[in-house]
């Protein structure tokens, strides 16, 4: 239970994530003991599903791979359909740290959804290169679209409550970039109101990385065309 009497459901996209899901869902358990957790299990190749009903969480499994979009609306439409007042999603790779739930909970009293910030003053989380470049330049545009200070917008670490959860729970966007980009634009453009909070990030507790130099230019270039399908989508 949260304040208020509210009831609030942690999303957990995972892909292959056996060797980080338990530690995650038992943390969070242990952090906010007030939250059920979904894993929504992007058919994943491994014993992901398994590992998370052992630990304790509410598992819903896609017969495709639809990427961590098409798991998020999914988690959204069960919160939805199930009652829940606020949703908080999270990656399970335990780079996000669930003692910043309580924070972001505490926040959408005065927001519709609320953003876990990496670079807002809290932590040593950097980044460099093409990345960087294009998280300002998404962060420069979207604080000027929210018009609030935004200095994360990529980040998935986020909470929302009420109507919001609702429309993201059929408009969710799929594609790349879409889930954290356009549903910014989404949100204010329909008229809610968003804000920030600082939170560190830590490294992966389990998996593997995909980051290079390579994939770090084609992420500026996706970055451009993604803020520009969503100033451009009705």
């Amino acid at each position: 239970m949260i304040a208020g009497d509210g009831r609030l459901l942690t999303i957990l996209p995972a892909w292959n994530e056996a060797e980080s899901i338990d530690a995650v869902i038992k943390e969070i358990h242990r952090e906010f003991p007030g939250t059920d957790i979904l894993v929504v299990d992007d058919c994943s190749r491994d014993a992901t599903a398994a590992v998370a009903r052992s630990a304790g969480a509410k598992v819903v499994r896609l017969p495709y791979n639809l990427g961590v979009g098409g798991a998020r609306r999914l988690g959204y439409r069960y919160a939805v359909e199930h009652g829940y007042d606020i949703a908080v999603q999270m990656d399970a790779d335990g780079q996000h740290d669930p003692r910043y739930i309580r924070d972001m909970v505490e926040a959408l009293s005065e927001a519709d959804l609320v953003i876990g910030a990496r670079f807002a003053g809290e932590g040593e989380y950097r980044v460099r290169g093409p990345r960087q470049w294009a998280m300002r330049l998404l962060s420069m545009a979207l604080s000027a679209i929210a018009k609030t200070r935004l200095t994360d917008t990529t980040s998935g670490f986020r909470a929302c409550r009420g109507e919001l959860m609702v429309f993201y729970s059929s408009n969710f966007p799929v594609e790349y970039l879409g889930d954290t980009v356009d549903t910014i634009v989404q949100a204010k453009r329909s008229g809610y109101v968003i804000r920030q909070i600082p939170v560190s990030m830590r490294p992966r507790q389990g998996g593997t990385p995909s980051a290079s130099p390579a994939k770090a230019m084609v992420y500026l270039f996706r970055s451009g065309l993604a803020l520009l399908l969503a100033l451009v989508r009705r």
